[in-house]
């Protein structure tokens, strides 16, 4: 007698992996965004196709999914603006096919060869930097046509040439990654993996971050209320901008307190009184000590998980 079939198990991370790519692919979306283009709808939709894609192949591959569609999202922006200035009269009708050829070429040649590259796509494993400058050599003719086509005088070229010099374009590219689709999945497949580790290690440092913050936090405050205590019992204006002298309120303090502790310096505050400018100036060498001892905070509680950690393994002493 058969037992029942089991229940269908999601693999692990999907969910992470899809909001993330479908996050990213928004932001993206948006920053591209132009005024009755359907450019960023076509980034949505982009993203989405290429995680169903990867997901139907590779179910319990989400590294290289989230990986993979990152990458797309990544060349959206590149494409973006190698297109506006290297091809900045290309029509309309030109830009859709052209950004879509490369991964149409890459999501065919994926499902060609999924049999190999299922075991790269479904990888569980660390990363391995050594194999990294191999993988990536398929990057190098990609930018070999992005730095001919800048090169080139293309932009000078009338509207109809323009676009087909894009569609060419973008026709060999979608050649190249066609043909080193194994180094392509073996990257971004790393990418998310290296992305994840590095989630975990500021995961165990998380409490000394924390802290910092918090304590940066009301250095900036407190700074914001000296600022405007010292306005509150001047009878001038203790700040100026471009506009003229600046009564500060207490958004303006916060916000002049912030940048002085990040040194920046914008300049659209300034100080003008002898009293105030020594005031920053403590605030920044404040802010200068904090980093100092956050960083070393930081790395104290690194090296005591790692001892830790290290502690823990197999054969060591104490087992």
């Amino acid at each position: 007698m058969t037992g029942a079939p089991r229940p269908y198990q999601p693999p692990e991370g999907w969910l992470r992996s899809v909001a993330m790519t479908l996050g990213f692919g928004l932001l993206v979306a948006g920053g591209v965004a132009d005024q009755g283009s359907p450019f960023p709808y076509l980034v949505i939709g982009v993203a989405a196709l290429g995680l169903g894609t990867l997901y139907l192949l590779f179910p319990h591959g989400m590294h290289a999914a989230f990986g993979i569609s990152a990458g797309l999202a990544i060349y959206a922006c590149l494409f973006t603006v190698m297109g506006r200035a290297a091809f900045p009269l290309a029509p309309s009708w030109s830009r859709a096919p052209a950004f879509l050829m490369p991964v149409a070429a890459f999501l065919v040649a994926v499902w060609w060869r999924r049999g190999k590259l299922r075991l790269v796509a479904e990888a569980d494993r660390p990363f391995d930097l050594d194999h990294l400058p191999r993988m990536a050599r398929w990057l190098i003719p990609v930018w070999a046509v992005g730095a001919f086509s800048l090169a080139l005088p293309v932009n000078r070229l009338p509207y109809f040439e323009q676009g087909t010099a894009l569609l060419g374009a973008m026709a060999v590219i979608s050649l190249i990654v066609a043909a080193s689709v194994g180094g392509v999945v073996r990257l971004l497949t790393d990418m998310a993996l290296i992305t994840q580790e590095l989630a975990g290690r500021a995961g165990r440092v998380l409490v000394p971050m924390i802290a910092f913050l918090a304590m940066y936090v009301m250095l900036v405050v407190a700074f914001a209320c000296f600022y405007r205590i010292a306005q509150g019992l001047s009878m001038v204006a203790l700040f100026h901008s471009p506009q003229g002298p600046v009564v500060l309120g207490f958004p303006d303090a916060l916000y002049f307190s912030l940048v002085t502790q990040a040194t920046v310096g914008y300049g659209d505050l300034t100080p003008q009184d002898d009293g105030i400018r020594l005031l920053t100036s403590v605030q920044v060498v404040a802010g200068q000590v904090l980093l100092l001892f956050g960083f070393a905070e930081i790395m104290r509680t690194r090296r005591l998980v790692g001892g830790e950690g290290a502690g823990r393994r197999p054969g060591s002493v104490g087992e």
